[in-house]
């Protein structure tokens, strides 16, 4: 306790001695942490326009910020009479050693992570992912975590060690994006006319790919009281990211697959409950 003590009237004592040097240092302190925040902003522009992968550029941005941030604090150490603290900072393995020799593991862990991420480029800016059981559309990377919107609105901030950790799936890289529902049709019908009729309604829907990611069904189980058929189909993603497209045409596959059975004379029945009652 008395060396705590002893340590704090010496920072006190040594501020007092340095007050002109204190009041310029708060200066650039602030100048420098003034350019860090409108350097990353321009960074940010000149990036995303010679990089494909935008959030690789944000990422970098945010890298040099945070670089400038680091300086103008140790200079402003260094100028309020702390120069033992600056070398030993300096003295270390650099900038980079210091930041995540001074954070928490995680912060650290996640900030290599993040580099991984910027520079493997396993998604880009409103790519469909799926990690750790969250899907939705990737918004940004930042040093520490990705944000990702999910396809409900909310918006989920990943740590980068989690996504770099566990299996990722990038439902947009391709520009593929399958989709699928369930119908229950009546046992008495005919599956293969059943099956057809459903294909060809949903082929006919705009939006729908065709040729080799053309729609298929498959009897998926014989239920209690229909036969469920599981119904394939596959969208463009690189027409557009917004998951309202993406239902609005899952609607319609679905309303026009229902109507144009409906039409040819198949029914679709709901569960049957067989109620027993017994004299007591």
């Amino acid at each position: 306790m008395d060396k705590l003590i002893e340590k704090l009237y010496f920072y006190y004592d040594t501020i007092l001695q340095n007050a002109p040097g204190f009041l310029t240092g708060l200066i650039v302190l602030f100048i420098g942490f003034t350019i860090a925040n409108y350097g990353k902003k321009i960074i940010q522009n000149k990036i995303k326009t010679k990089v494909k992968n935008t959030l690789s550029g944000l990422f970098i941005a945010q890298i040099i910020s945070g670089v400038i941030k680091i300086f103008s604090l140790v200079l402003f150490l260094d100028l309020i009479g702390f120069q033992n603290i600056t070398s030993k900072i300096l003295a270390g393995a650099g900038i980079l050693t210091f930041i995540i020799g001074f954070a928490f593991k995680d912060i650290g862990e996640n900030f290599l992570a993040g580099i991984l991420l910027a520079f493997k480029s396993p998604f880009q800016e409103n790519d469909l992912i799926e990690t750790e059981n969250v899907i939705g559309y990737v918004k940004e990377l930042r040093i520490r975590e990705t944000i990702i919107k999910t396809t409900d609105g909310k918006d989920v901030f990943v740590p980068n060690s989690q996504i770099l950790k566990s299996p990722l799936i990038n439902y947009t890289i391709d520009g593929f994006l399958r989709n699928e529902f369930m119908l229950g049709i009546d046992f008495s019908s005919d599956l293969s006319k059943a099956i057809e009729v459903i294909i060809e309604s949903v082929s006919k829907t705009e939006g729908v790919l065709l040729g080799e990611k053309k729609p298929t069904v498959v009897i998926d189980e014989f239920a209690t009281s229909t036969i469920n058929l599981k119904v394939f189909f596959w969208l463009d993603t690189f027409k557009s990211s917004s998951k309202s497209y993406h239902l609005a045409i899952r609607t319609q596959v679905m309303k026009n697959a229902l109507l144009t059975l409906t039409d040819n004379g198949f029914s679709l029945p709901s569960s049957i409950v067989e109620i027993k009652q017994y004299e007591g």
